[in-house]
């Protein structure tokens, strides 16, 4: 049986930036054996990308579309893949409308066969959300 793992905030903060140098190098090293050594899966949430997202711009001071970058080269390495598939992939690389926190929203509001309630009505552009 493939053991399967959900990292969280912090284990992605690290393999985004880097920093500290020695967590970032544990974690790389550890998250490589569970994968490689054992066949394991590694996923990260809706909730800890978007946490992260945060984390890497108010704690590093980089720019929305420099965590964005980061985030994808994380989720694309093959070391950790979003837990919700490509639809996170996708949220990262659009532009313009809405923002990656309401994506984020309405795909897991989605993937529990919901449709998502807004004010916003960049927001309500996105498929299966309804404007209030």
């Amino acid at each position: 049986m493939i053991e399967r793992f959900g990292i969280d905030t912090s284990v992605l903060v690290r393999l985004v930036t880097g920093d500290p140098g020695p967590e970032f190098s544990r974690c790389v090293v550890v998250l490589s054996g569970l994968v490689e050594d054992e066949g394991a899966e590694i996923f990260v949430s809706n909730q800890v990308v978007g946490e992260a997202y945060v984390a890497v711009q108010h704690h590093y001071g980089i720019s929305k579309a420099e965590a964005r970058a980061g985030l994808l080269d994380v989720l694309q390495s093959g070391l950790v893949s979003p837990l919700n598939g490509r639809s996170v992939i996708s949220a990262l690389v659009a532009s313009g409308g809405a923002g990656l926190f309401d994506r984020l929203i309405a795909d897991e509001y989605s993937r529990a066969s919901l449709r998502t309630l807004t004010l916003d009505r960049r927001m309500a552009a996105l498929p299966h959300v309804r404007r209030l």
